[in-house]
């Protein structure tokens, strides 16, 4: 879609590009932007302390700042951005981070810029680390309500025998031209008021195309997390991402760079980003399409390992977008996803469903079965945090107790109505690894792959397969145990210890286990005795000592 979309706009070929870009930095494209009232109190604050570095005299030229990338091109979207990078001709964002607190130690300037107590928060360095592909050195600073980031502006040069690039001091046009796309690559001069765009960025933001500076494979093998970062793009602002960039995102040579130059960390927060923003299923999309998900959501450090198919991922995505979209009250979306944190969650596990079609390598010795395969894919592959991988883990390990209480549902066994059954499997659920309604949502999604038609985008909420998982969902809330692991029991260790007239020991907690069924059972019953009756019947098999 967005390779037919990009020709229809009027693709610009790579040979057309580098002499169209050297006519339009001798006089760049501009356009004018209108700064609200923090906006203008920043860059009137930036100017002075520019004026202040130039009459010292420290520096071979006048300084000029620019505000670059992100935040010209969300201002001229009409999006509205805290974040703010700042780009200077002639000193390193450390150097001029300190002319700004300098300045901001004098009355005069406190009362002219109308400085309060929160407006200037504390500088922070962030260091330049090659070996993880951050190849910059940035100071950032709280000025009135934003974060403003501040960094020279720099060129990129390469050695055949190193990924990693030496950063010089550069021009503007130099600074642009190494960025990741077009539309990133404008500037706002602070000095003449003016945007600045040295590549193709403001005709790319009117033809909604996500375009790379220079030529899209060398940008790319220059840095592979540029891939990722032109998938976030693309699929935050529903652009369409050039052909050309497009048909090397997959190269097998651009993959192989990503899996070994950029740290997995640096991949994890690209798919975070992607995964919380506003599409998602468009990002998971052009993963699918640009053939770049046995690099992102995989073990790398056991390439041996089976991949998973990945023919009928889409059905489990686009599912879990359709039932997102057509949220209602009591819907399966409404009743799984109750928080921003669990959606962030629910996209990574679909991610990951089709790894639960893989058969898990056999065990071997004892001790703590191995994770599962998809678990390790989060682990490792984009470094989830360890609570998203437990829920993962306990998806993959309660699917089969998952599926077949629902399957009795839908056949109406004779055991559906047993309250206590239901109650104590969703505590076992909760208890392995959190949100059992986030791995009941995993089961819907891994058994969507299956379910659905092979030609459905799964946007039929009526449908047999929804509906039966509507179904089970009810049956649990007509059988009121959703709250079951929060329950609170009838009766503590300490007083059924006490009634039993014994010291505690191993067998308190399954004993209090019978004790949690019994309440289940007997939902209206506020005197334990039944339930401490319940523990003596079963002494023996609780290993209770005598008194």
């Amino acid at each position: 879609m967005s390779k037919r979309r990009s020709k229809a706009l009027g693709d610009t070929s790579d040979t057309q590009r580098p002499s169209q870009i050297r006519r339009m930095a001798t006089q760049p494209a501009t356009t004018a932007i209108e700064l609200n009232a923090k906006e203008t109190q920043l860059r009137d604050l930036l100017l002075d302390t520019a004026k202040y570095v130039d009459r010292s005299k420290t520096t071979a030229e006048p300084v000029v700042l620019r505000w670059a990338g992100g935040w010209v091109r969300d201002k001229l979207l009409g999006i509205e951005s805290h974040d703010i990078d700042t780009a200077i001709n002639v000193m390193t964002g450390e150097a001029f981070t300190s002319k700004i607190c300098e300045l901001c130690e004098q009355p005069e300037t406190v009362e002219k810029h109308r400085i309060t107590d929160t407006d200037i928060g504390n500088l922070h360095k962030i260091a330049r680390n090659p070996d993880k592909s951050k190849h910059l050195e940035t100071t950032t600073i709280k000025l009135f309500g934003y974060d403003v980031d501040f960094v020279n502006l720099r060129k990129e040069t390469y050695t055949e025998d190193s990924r990693n690039p030496q950063m010089e001091f550069g021009t503007a046009e130099e600074d642009a031209l190494r960025r990741d796309a077009t539309v990133n690559a404008l500037f706002y001069n602070l000095n003449t008021g003016k945007v600045e765009d040295f590549t193709t960025g403001l005709t790319d933001m009117q033809s909604k195309l996500i375009r790379t500076p220079l030529e899209p494979f060398q940008t790319f093998m220059d840095d592979p997390l540029r891939v990722l970062r032109l998938v976030r793009f693309a699929s935050r602002l529903e652009f369409a991402i050039d052909p050309a960039a497009e048909n090397v995102m997959g190269d097998s040579n651009v993959l192989d760079a990503l899996r070994l130059k950029i740290s997995r960390e640096r991949v994890g927060v690209e798919i975070e980003k992607m995964l919380k923003g506003n599409h998602p299923r468009r990002a998971l999309q052009y993963i699918n399409d640009l053939g770049l998900y046995h690099t992102i959501f995989t073990d790398p450090s056991q390439p041996g390992i089976p991949k998973p198919d990945i023919s009928r991922w889409k059905l489990a995505y686009s599912c879990y977008e359709s039932l997102r979209v057509n949220k209602t009250p009591g819907s399966i979306h409404d009743v799984l996803v109750r928080s921003e944190e669990a959606s962030y969650y629910a996209w990574v596990l679909a991610a990951l469903a089709p790894w639960e079609y893989v058969e898990q390598p056999a065990r071997t010795g004892g001790g703590k079965p191995p994770p599962p395969l998809g678990t390790l894919a989060a682990r490792d592959g984009i470094k989830a945090p360890n609570k998203l991988c437990d829920v993962a883990t306990a998806a993959h390990n309660n699917r089969a107790e998952i599926m077949s209480l629902k399957d009795a549902v839908l056949q109406k066994a004779a055991h559906i109505g047993e309250r206590d059954r239901f109650g104590m499997a969703i505590r076992r659920w909760d208890s392995r690894g959190g949100h059992w309604r986030l791995q009941v949502l995993s089961a819907l999604l891994v058994e969507s792959m299956q379910a659905l038609g092979a030609e459905s985008d799964a946007s039929d909420t009526n449908g047999d397969f929804l509906r039966s998982w509507q179904l089970f969902l009810d049956h649990l809330e007509e059988l009121d145990v959703m709250e079951a692991p929060s329950l609170k029991r009838v009766i503590d260790g300490t007083q059924l210890a006490k009634t039993l007239g014994i010291r505690p020991g191993k067998w308190m907690a399954p004993a209090l286990e019978v004790c949690v069924a019994w309440q289940l059972r007997n939902p209206e019953a506020t005197d334990p005795a039944g339930a401490v009756e319940e523990v003596k019947s079963k002494r023996t098999e609780l290993g209770i000592p005598a008194k």
